[in-house]
């Protein structure tokens, strides 16, 4: 990773902040509905973890907290913010919002709600992919909490079994919505749980995008040279509560604090600085084109785009065609 590289992924990180943290206020503004789940503080790991793989082109899927994972796989960050506002010019037409972002395009292949449910589906994608025979990999991206669900050990077992070129990435922030992993988990290193299935593993420094960069090369070539599946766990912090519904009290301030210290933006604008790449200036500047860029190209599309026709509601909906449901069943 030489500094030209460094610089493009700090602006990608600063970008995803300041993406996050303007959803926030549109939410507090009534401009976004439903459940919205933030990744502010966790963006090195998906930016460093795909920026050593080929975005757009392996697949990718993860659970609700998917904006960011979308946006650096090729996703329009106009679309994303549209799908939150629920408008028809969003990613799934305003139908799915902030957990179902969704991306064929760029086989950015969804955020999904349910606990543990991408881990079989991630597997299946790698399976389709070993059945045509190319070098992509299917990415699973999951916190720690859906560990503890069946569909992991499931997935993982017939993953080795079957040799499926799938790297299940683990963003350990210690928290299950509002339980710490001692409190829930057995084995609180994760990398540890899957030596049962014989997957080799790894831990890294979710805060250090270099580090989880580093980790991430090794992975991927493992999983793309055709070894099997492989499993990272990377160590990091969401510094907002689970969804905008969670108060946050069941963290101390010590313990926030001390993880701030640690931001993965911070920490590598720093080293840029101290590598004389950049000042505190520059990086200013940077921060004021990206809040003017989603203020007026991110914000500005969403707020002028058109609801969903009411007349359309069934529209892409599986049951649309189906008599027996259009009639109202029994």
């Amino acid at each position: 990773m030489n500094n030209a590289d460094k610089k493009r992924l700090l602006r990608e990180m600063l970008f995803a902040r300041r993406f996050e943290e303007r959803c926030y206020e549109a939410y507090v503004e009534r401009k976004i509905g439903g459940f919205l789940h933030l990744y502010s503080g966790e963006e090195a790991c998906a930016y460093g973890v795909l920026e050593a793989a080929r975005p757009g082109d392996d697949y990718v899927i993860t659970g609700y907290r998917d904006h960011i994972h979308a946006i650096k796989c090729g996703a329009d960050p106009k679309k994303v913010m549209a799908e939150l506002y629920g408008k028809e010019t969003g990613s799934s037409k305003g139908r799915g919002g902030s957990m179902h972002i969704f991306d064929v395009e760029h086989h950015f292949m969804g955020g999904y709600a349910l606990v543990g449910g991408p881990f079989p589906l991630a597997a299946g994608m790698a399976k389709a992919i070993k059945m045509k025979g190319t070098d992509q990999i299917s990415i699973c991206f999951l916190g720690d909490a859906a560990n503890n669900q069946g569909t992991f050990h499931e997935s993982l077992n017939m993953a080795k079994v079957w040799n499926l070129p799938v790297l299940y990435v683990c963003e350990n922030n210690l928290y299950g919505i509002g339980t710490r992993i001692d409190r829930s988990t057995a084995v609180i290193d994760q990398y540890k749980r899957v030596s049962g299935y014989d997957i080799p593993s790894a831990q890294a420094d979710g805060q250090d995008i270099e580090a989880v960069y580093k980790a991430a090369q090794k992975a991927v070539d493992h999983v793309r040279s055709g070894k099997g599946p492989y499993f990272l766990e990377l160590m990091t912090y969401r510094y907002r509560g689970h969804s905008m519904s969670d108060s946050n009290a069941y963290r101390s301030k010590d313990e926030e604090r001390m993880w701030s210290k640690r931001d993965p933006i911070i920490m590598l604008r720093d080293r840029l600085i101290e590598a004389g790449e950049m000042n505190k200036e520059d990086y200013k500047a940077m921060d004021t084109e990206i809040l003017d860029q989603i203020e007026d190209e991110i914000i500005a599309f969403s707020e002028a785009s058109p609801e969903p026709r009411v007349e359309e509601l069934e529209k892409y909906c599986l049951a649309e065609n189906d008599p027996w449901v259009l009639g109202g069943g029994r």
